[in-house]
């Protein structure tokens, strides 16, 4: 990306005229924090910030990116920001914020800047919900393009598999409704294959029901792991596609230390409590929020936080485990790292569909997920390289592929996909961005 010059920051000012939203260059007031993401470890150098009011402020900052020789990387929240943005626009989405539920076809239109607690709490009085994450306050669209793991996963796919059209501009800033049927191609690199393609400005997606909903966390210290390992492999060992279990081990200063199991199941409290017995076999425990949930309620299952924070996670799938593993992950010593999850696969994701976006079928049964705040790049680097020793002491459990929205600070595309489906994303990248007017978080051709 080239570097700033007078003449640069006199084109970028010409930013003001092209649209109608606020536009912020270095300098100005608020600029720092408006090109600061969620992940507050992320440095955002870029040459101008644009919120943009609607699709066609959206069109008029890709054109004049391409005129200007810039690259447009958009940004609802920015959870998932990483390195790279120097000197490109920063378009924030979040003013792209409609809302629309139409239950009686079970689909929800959302605008580019919406997060899931809005459309879960939109949903949730029609007894229905999306395929969310753990966080209420991720964007819909930046989470849906890089495939989207949800709590439902097991029972129903990717997020990006209910996707049934996205709203896009192209790199030539053309504005488009992009479907299976209207352009096949560029609807299977946007179902899971990152936001390098088109710049998303509404898509539309299929709703689930949730007529109940049952979720909630156990913990008890760390002494108890064994137990509570064996319990979890015992309950994924025959969890139907509807329960959804993730055993978890907290590492937090000033915390005791504890292992948890995190639940959530499609279905009423007492099937639940039924195929969670093991569980309350396992005494000592120090807290138990599991109940009945209005699917509004998702994210209080584990509460992730909702406020910006430094932050340093990682994907690691696992074809298996073992006790050799379980010592390692439940044992070992994991510092830097703030915790670590166990999270349980298989079901609806690891079907052969046809159909499916770049995001394909993920075979592996368990996602090791871990995470830490970060203090400064000495702290990241070390919860770095203790994210490398953990998968190296895994073996061959570690398979070295991780979804594409796990994906770290220096990894690429090649770490999730299978060399066939690389090389379709750089083509569409190549045939449709020529010029590299438009930026994801992880660029296909990196």
């Amino acid at each position: 990306m080239r570097a700033d010059t007078g003449a640069d920051k006199g084109a970028d000012s010409a930013l003001r005229t092209a649209v109608s939203g606020r536009v912020l260059l270095p300098g100005d007031a608020g600029f720092a924090a408006a090109a600061r993401p969620w992940n507050l470890a992320v440095e955002q150098p870029v040459a101008a910030v644009v919120e943009a009011t609607d699709a066609d402020d959206v069109a008029a900052v890709v054109r004049y990116a391409r005129r200007t020789g810039r690259a447009v990387a958009a940004q609802t929240t920015g959870h998932g920001a990483a390195p790279g943005t120097d000197g490109a626009i920063l378009l924030r989405t979040r003013r792209l914020d409609a809302v629309e539920v139409r239950p009686e076809l079970r689909l929800a239109r959302v605008g580019a800047g919406v997060t899931w607690d809005r459309v879960l709490a939109a949903a949730a009085p029609y007894r229905l919900t999306g395929l969310a994450g753990s966080s209420p306050v991720v964007g819909v669209a930046g989470y849906t393009l890089s495939g989207g793991l949800s709590w439902y996963g097991r029972a129903h796919g990717w997020a990006a598999d209910a996707v049934t059209a996205f709203e896009v501009v192209d790199a030539d800033g053309g504005r488009a409704r992009v479907t299976a049927e209207t352009d096949p191609e560029l609807f299977w690199a946007l179902r899971g294959g990152g936001g390098d393609f088109a710049i998303v400005t509404a898509l539309e997606f299929e709703l689930v029901p949730a007529p109940d909903l049952y979720g909630g966390s156990m913990a008890w210290p760390l002494d108890r792991a064994d137990e509570v390992a064996a319990a979890y492999l015992e309950i994924t060992a025959q969890a139907p596609p509807a329960l959804s279990a993730w055993l978890g081990r907290v590492n937090i200063p000033g915390v005791p230390p504890a292992v948890t199991v995190s639940v959530a199941f499609l279905g009423t409290a007492e099937e639940a409590r039924d195929l969670l017995k093991p569980l309350d076999a396992i005494p000592g425990a120090v807290e138990d929020t599991r109940r009945p949930l209005d699917p509004a309620e998702l994210g209080a299952i584990t509460g992730d936080p909702v406020d910006p924070m430094p932050s340093a996670t990682g994907g690691e799938l696992l074809a298996g485990l073992d006790e050799a593993a379980l010592r390692v992950l439940l044992h070992e010593p994991i510092d830097p790292l703030a915790g670590l999850q166990l999270r349980h696969l298989g079901g609806a994701l690891a079907e052969e569909r046809p159909g499916r976006g770049a995001c394909g079928t993920l075979a592996e049964p368990y996602l090791l997920y871990t995470y830490g705040a970060v203090a400064g790049p000495e702290q990241a680097a070390a919860i770095r390289e203790r994210q490398r020793s953990l998968a190296a002491a895994l073996g061959d459990l570690a398979t070295g592929r991780r979804p594409y929205i796990c994906l770290g600070a220096g990894e690429t595309v090649a770490h999730t996909f299978p060399a066939a489906t690389v090389d379709r994303l750089r083509r569409i990248k190549r045939e449709r961005d020529p010029h590299g007017v438009i930026l994801a978080n992880h660029p296909v051709a990196h």
